[in-house]
């Protein structure tokens, strides 16, 4: 089983972690770098790329599970492949559920599953 860097803001779920997934040591520095608070033009998001791709080059990492704005993850797989690591995404399945509430009112629900990684 291969061991995948979790370069997303969010905690991987226990079934990412049974297939892989782990946290980055600096979670707070990846979570940083995905966010951006102000319009960023293309060597923001250069930087930021570079940013996570170094991050996971310091982890050991030869696969990293990536996701969040979709202008940066055009450069995101690039600076990943640039050190020879594997972007992935996460592949979910939508359960949803409805619930008759005491009032008669229905209340639908959805929980992600995840289901596998799709390779980049």
């Amino acid at each position: 089983m291969k061991k995948i860097l979790n370069l997303t803001q969010h905690v991987a779920t226990p079934e990412q972690i049974e297939a892989g997934v782990y946290e980055p040591v600096e979670k707070d520095l990846v979570i940083n770098n995905l966010t951006f608070e102000e319009l960023p033009d293309a060597s923001e998001i250069y930087i930021r790329a570079v940013n996570l791709a170094n991050i996971a080059k310091s982890e050991g990492a030869e696969c990293a599970m990536i996701g969040g704005a979709p202008y940066l993850m055009n450069q995101l797989e690039k600076a990943l492949k640039m050190f020879e690591i594997k972007p992935v995404y996460a592949f979910t399945k939508r359960e949803s559920a409805e619930i008759v509430e005491a009032d008669g009112t229905v209340k639908k629900t959805s929980v992600f599953k995840h289901a596998g990684f799709i390779e980049i």
